[in-house]
């Protein structure tokens, strides 16, 4: 399905860095993450990578998410964006190749 430039120009795309995380208990696919945009309070992140990642991993590390998505709960936690990966025989994380300010936007 293609979608317009202005589609695609709809979506916030943020670099956050990961300040926690960690299992959600009775989910084998779901971590919960807290994340630092730069922002008043950090985000909860539900990111269903817990098959693939260990939550210890993800620490201290930067990843772009979808940050203007509408707030959706699973399994009873809110989450407040979305993590991008690569769904590709596994999972794959993309990251900045250099640190940079927690919010910066991705173009």
């Amino acid at each position: 399905m293609a979608v317009t430039i202005d589609q695609f120009s709809a979506l916030e795309i943020r670099i956050g860095t990961v300040a926690s995380a960690e299992r959600v208990p009775d989910s084998d696919k779901l971590l919960r993450l807290t994340v630092d945009f730069g922002e008043e309070t950090h985000r909860q992140i539900l990111s269903g990578i817990a098959e693939y990642i260990q939550p210890e991993d993800l620490v201290g590390r930067q990843f772009p998410f979808v940050t203007n998505l509408e707030p959706r709960v699973i399994r009873g936690h809110v989450s407040n964006g979305m993590l991008l990966a690569i769904g590709d025989d596994g999972i794959a994380l993309m990251s900045p190749s250099r640190a940079v300010r927690p919010g910066a936007e991705v173009r």
